[in-house]
């Protein structure tokens, strides 16, 4: 059996992001590479473990279907504490870590790559995806609120609003 490289990804909302999955093909083009997914818990409780499961199994089928050797698991709602849970370095060779960018990352406001980095020892690979937003098929556009964060005074200007006949 030939050598595989075996590479831990960390990733949350961006499990199943296009820059992840081709950061990933790169990597498996460059050395024969198996990856294992491990996909934090969102924090929150037993709703979380569950969103990140559907989450994980998203992934894994993106994964797999573009023909990488991939499992995963689910882990502990922090990250780094996620990644030393599982981390051998025995079993793995390095580490991608796949994040929002900078302004929306939670991950990066405490600087989790370099984190993970420091525990492992191993260097980490950062791979900034953007979020999809996601949207039922032939659904319409949501509809823009006019009163936006003035809501609440919506109902004073209904009675406006019948007065002039609007």
């Amino acid at each position: 059996m030939p050598w595989k490289y075996s590479v831990l990804v960390v990733a949350n909302v961006t499990a199943s992001s296009d820059e992840l999955l081709e950061a990933l093909r790169a990597r498996a083009a460059a050395d024969p590479s198996r990856f294992m997914l491990l996909v934090p818990a969102t924090a929150g409780g037993r709703g979380g473990r569950e969103a990140a499961e559907a989450r994980l199994e998203e992934a894994l089928a993106q994964l797999r279907g573009a023909g990488l050797e991939a499992d995963g698991r689910v882990g502990d709602s922090d990250p780094v504490i996620a990644v030393h849970d599982v981390w051998d370095p025995k079993e793995f060779d390095e580490i991608f870590v796949s994040t929002l960018a900078t302004g929306a990352s939670k991950w990066l406001q405490v600087d989790t790559p370099r984190r993970i980095e420091r525990i492992t020892g191993v260097s980490v690979t950062h791979v900034v995806a953007r979020e999809r937003r996601r949207q039922q098929p032939g659904a319409p556009p949501p509809e823009h609120d006019r009163w936006g964060v003035l809501s609440p005074l919506k109902s004073l200007a209904w009675s406006e609003e019948r007065e002039h006949g609007r």
